[in-house]
């Protein structure tokens, strides 16, 4: 039998030593370049240079090392007896496993003081060169990018003696995945640079690299399919960890991430009950537990089958405050073991999703798909200066309702448009989400909740187009009024919260959420 031969040229040489040592003893000849040969060497396990083949040494401070033709030709060389022939001709001899990881890219940009200089220099050239090739040839060649399929590589070789067109085929797509991810950290590198034109946040190419966590049951609804995949380094929902309950759904997830970022807006214990993405309620106080049963009372009968998240760590008091309440999933930056324990034994069908060490990091922009296209936008977060507003009604604000007007005002950048909110300082009482006009949405704003809007204040996403709202508001006890302003029949607006007594604050500055 011919004699096998492996190209070894890895960066990261974890299980480099059993894997050389493994196809040694079943054969094969290792031929490797520099670095990677020194460990193999030292390691006992015979190894040919590359350059021993090329008789070319290694040139330009090690940048060039199997770009040659006898290298490239050894595995781009299909398996007819026209290319062997022509392979032995040219004294080349035929490469039938390359196994290369290219340069840490990523970790090198990842550092505070790394220099575009350096950067460059960590740009691979000659390892994704082998990649391609390998991968290209996949029909004979085999092709590893990463330590981890080693072993079951070793075990095929060990049991057939080859490796099968399946495995092949799988390890070739992986190359290109591997090269593929590399060109985008560049790309994206350069472009954070200002290697690309850009427009605000906007580069002139935008590259997404997402790699698929799951396969989900189904998506919105069961008779679609759907699958949930990473940015970056993320390895779960969120970049969260499960801890307990059946695999996360699609809507689980959307639910969660709405959670999530609606507390992330508060500095105050806050406790945020949500469902189908918008809050039906929440509420602030001194502790997860003090907040819970507020945030509870804002729609008691929606909160069935919610989600719930809190920006401290979810304790077993507030566990055991949740009672008979059945609840979809819960997302905290962190549980107790008492709370996990009694959790598991209490609800034992609520997803727990733990971000105490969240991996990952956000997209500066919200991506949304349109037909043959994507929509990008800047995220929108809730960080208004209330010392901007304007109070537009003759009468001002108390302290006690410009506290309730901002913390209102906070919330409702959350819910779905046309937005209405009722609250207090600390709590939401009734939310009017998603309506087609803005007045339909006070009234169920008003409806939701009941007796709670005397005193209340009403925050708005967006300008009232007409008296209407501001007028079954005041009719049903609400005190006072924040909202952005600018519509055409503002002094409308304006004079109808003078004549019912209403203190009136123009935020300036609107949130919609589509």
């Amino acid at each position: 039998m011919a004699t096998k031969r492996a190209l070894l040229s890895v960066s990261d040489k974890q299980g480099l030593v059993e894997l050389g040592r493994g196809l040694v003893d079943l054969g094969w000849e290792l031929i490797a370049s520099g670095g990677t040969g020194r460990v193999l060497r030292q390691a006992g396990i015979a190894v040919r240079n590359v350059a021993d083949l090329t008789g070319f040494p290694e040139a330009l401070g090690g940048r060039v090392k199997t770009l040659h033709p006898v290298i490239h030709a050894g595995i781009l060389a299909k398996a007819t007896e026209a290319d062997m022939r022509e392979l032995d001709q040219r004294g080349i001899a035929p490469i039938d496993l390359v196994v290369v990881n290219l340069y840490p890219f990523e970790n090198t940009v990842a550092r505070e003081d790394v220099t575009i200089e350096e950067a460059i220099e960590e740009i691979d050239i000659g390892g994704v060169a082998l990649l391609r090739a390998a991968a290209k040839n996949h029909r004979r060649v085999g092709v590893i990018t990463c330590p981890a399929d080693y072993p079951p590589v070793l075990a095929e070789l060990q049991g057939t003696g080859s490796l099968s067109e399946e495995t092949r085929r799988t390890l070739a797509l992986k190359a290109f995945e591997h090269t593929a991810s590399y060109d985008v950290a560049i790309s994206r590198y350069l472009a954070s640079q200002g290697y690309a034109p850009t427009e605000g946040l906007f580069p002139g190419l935008v590259i997404l690299e997402a790699r698929r966590l799951q396969v989900l049951r189904y998506g919105e609804n069961p008779h679609q399919e759907a699958a949930l995949y990473a940015l970056g380094g993320t390895e779960g929902a969120l970049g969260g960890r499960l801890l307990q309950g059946k695999p996360l759904s699609y809507n689980n997830i959307l639910d969660l991430d709405s959670a999530w970022r609606i507390v992330a807006s508060f500095d105050e214990p806050t406790v945020a009950i949500l469902k189908h993405t918008n809050p039906c309620g929440l509420a602030s106080g001194d502790s997860l537990v003090e907040a819970f049963p507020a945030a509870l009372a804002g729609d008691p009968v929606s909160a069935f089958g919610s989600v719930i998240s809190v920006n401290r760590v979810f304790d077993q008091a507030v566990a055991s405050a949740l009672g008979s309440l059945f609840v979809e999933a819960i997302v905290a930056p962190g549980f107790t073991p008492e709370a996990v324990s009694y959790l598991a034994q209490h609800k034992k069908n609520c997803r727990l999703v733990d971000m105490s060490e969240a991996t990952g990091a956000p997209l500066p922009w919200e991506v949304r798909s349109v037909r043959c296209g994507l929509l990008l936008q800047e995220q929108d977060e809730c960080r208004d200066d209330p010392t901007a507003w304007k109070v537009a009604s003759r009468r001002e604000p108390t302290e006690d309702e410009r506290a309730a007007l901002e913390f209102g005002w906070k919330v409702v950048s959350h819910v779905k448009s046309n937005a209405i909110l009722l609250c207090g300082p600390k709590a939401v009482y009734g939310v009017g989400a998603g309506q087609m006009s803005r007045v339909d949405a006070v009234r169920l704003a008003i409806a939701k909740a009941g007796e709670k809007t005397q005193g209340s204040v009403m925050a708005s996403d967006a300008f009232f187009p007409f008296p209407d709202g501001i007028e079954e508001a005041a009719a049903a006890g609400v005190t006072a009024v924040v909202q952005p302003g600018g519509s055409v029949r503002d002094e409308e607006v304006i004079a109808a919260a003078d004549r019912l007594n209403l203190a009136m604050v123009f935020t300036g500055r609107r949130h919609f959420r589509h």
